[in-house]
């Protein structure tokens, strides 16, 4: 069975048009990789043709997983989250309790996660430590540099 996973319309519109392209492109792009290593003579011999006809399976992989991760997507509504507590696509301003460092993160799927843009994945330990907390709770957070504290200091959208 497979996972169903939660995308804004953006991401989930960026991996339809990254299938696509694989679907069109790379496909025509392989072929013509086959076609030229072909050209090359005896194909019993031909580690060139060998290799582009790996590549070609691995190629089909991918497409393959993508239309499966395409198929099991699901949309989420922004509108109908609730900003009382912490969840997916909140925008979390927290406090470190332990230098006063403020930081804003908007918690994603795994997909989307992209620390350089402050965004950080639901089963990431921050965003499992933040998930249903509310405005004055005290997260505590195990990350790999050891027990931390954060003060909820604003959700938004």
């Amino acid at each position: 069975m497979a996972k169903v996973q939660y995308y804004t319309q953006e991401k989930l519109d960026e991996l339809k048009a990254e299938l696509h392209y694989l679907k069109i492109q790379g496909r025509a792009d392989m072929a013509k990789q086959i076609a030229e290593a072909r050209d090359k003579g005896d194909l019993s011999e031909n580690a060139e043709y060998d290799a582009a006809k790996d590549a070609q399976g691995l190629l089909e992989l991918k497409i393959s997983k993508m239309e499966e991760i395409v198929a099991n997507a699901r949309v989420l509504d922004e509108s109908t989250i609730d900003t009382s507590k912490v969840s997916i696509l909140s925008k979390v301003k927290i406090k470190n309790r332990r230098n006063g460092m403020e930081v804003t993160y908007t918690i994603v799927s795994e997909e989307e996660a992209d620390l350089k843009a402050g965004k950080i994945s639901i089963s990431s330990p921050f965003g499992k430590g933040l998930f249903g907390k509310k405005v004055g709770d005290v997260a505590e957070i195990t990350a790999p540099a050891g027990k931390l504290e954060f003060d909820i200091l604003e959700i938004s959208r």
